[in-house]
């Protein structure tokens, strides 16, 4: 993986004069590269608390988890980088070259299974000789809170201004605003997390690597991604974070999690990936 600068990670200005976000890329193609952040370790509190509007008892209990160093895609992949890894060498399964419904190369890549992420991850992998996967459940609400507590990272509601999602429905203060009724370009708002990610409430749902489990009873602690190991593990149902471009902004919130099989496809589904340590 290569910087965003020669030999040192390029450091970018926010609105806020302190934050720094520590950028990489990897080269897919000769054109194209697929921009990573990078989250550094630490702990946060996992879970929406019980007064939060919107919440489920899915979302609890709260705990502390701790999350090592990882990077991360700063959007979710766009039907042009998965053209590209779809026409690397096969690992396990076939990839449909053009899956998506709302047509873009800088949308993200949508109508696409569980099954399909992982596969797109073992020939990101296996092609640049790197770890890549999706994020366990801990990273990506790590990485999306990004040190808030409030329901979303831009804080107690969401904007149609900031986020593609329904916004005929309003969220706690919040007001309407409009509805889109499809995806729009992963870097269209140019809105950044206190990590430099973008795009986390709406426009997708982004797959992680875990299991369904009805609660956080007896999850890991560590950031690792809680997985079954079992016979009738390949059809178990699997997590998905985030909200998209037809969901309400209470489905949007950091805590919330949604899930389906694995081979399960929407126009309101895609993903982003982690490059983890060696």
């Amino acid at each position: 993986m290569a910087t965003s600068s020669s030999t040192a990670p390029r450091k970018i200005r926010e609105e806020r004069e302190t934050t720094t976000f520590r950028f990489g890329q990897e080269r897919l193609n000769d054109e194209v590269l697929l921009n990573l952040v990078r989250i550094l370790a630490g702990g946060f509190i996992m879970g929406s608390p019980e007064g939060e509007e919107g919440r489920s008892d899915a979302e609890g209990p709260q705990r502390l988890v701790s999350v090592s160093e990882f990077w991360m895609g700063q959007y979710p992949v766009t039907q042009q980088e998965w053209r590209i890894v779809a026409g690397y060498t096969k690992v396990e399964r076939d990839m449909e070259l053009d899956p998506s419904h709302f047509k873009g190369g800088r949308r993200p890549v949508e109508r696409v299974s569980w099954d399909d992420a992982v596969e797109f991850c073992q020939r990101l992998s296996q092609h640049t000789g790197r770890n890549y996967r999706l994020p366990s459940e801990a990273e990506w609400e790590y990485a999306c809170r990004a040190e808030t507590k409030t329901p979303f990272h831009l804080g107690l509601t969401l904007s149609a201004k900031y986020s593609n999602y329904d916004a005929r429905e309003v969220y706690g203060l919040g007001t309407q605003g409009e509805y889109r009724r499809g995806t729009v370009d992963v870097d269209h708002f140019q809105v950044t997390n206190n990590f430099g990610l973008v795009g986390m409430h709406g426009n997708v749902w982004e797959w992680c690597q875990d299991h369904w489990h009805e609660s956080y009873k007896g999850a890991p602690l560590n950031g690792s991604a809680w997985m079954e190991n079992t016979s009738h593990s390949k059809n178990r149902d699997c997590v998905f974070r985030g909200g998209a471009w037809l969901t309400r902004p209470r489905d949007c919130r950091s805590a919330f999690r949604g899930h389906n099989l694995p081979a399960y496809r929407r126009r309101n589904l895609g993903f982003r990936v982690v490059l983890a340590p060696q």
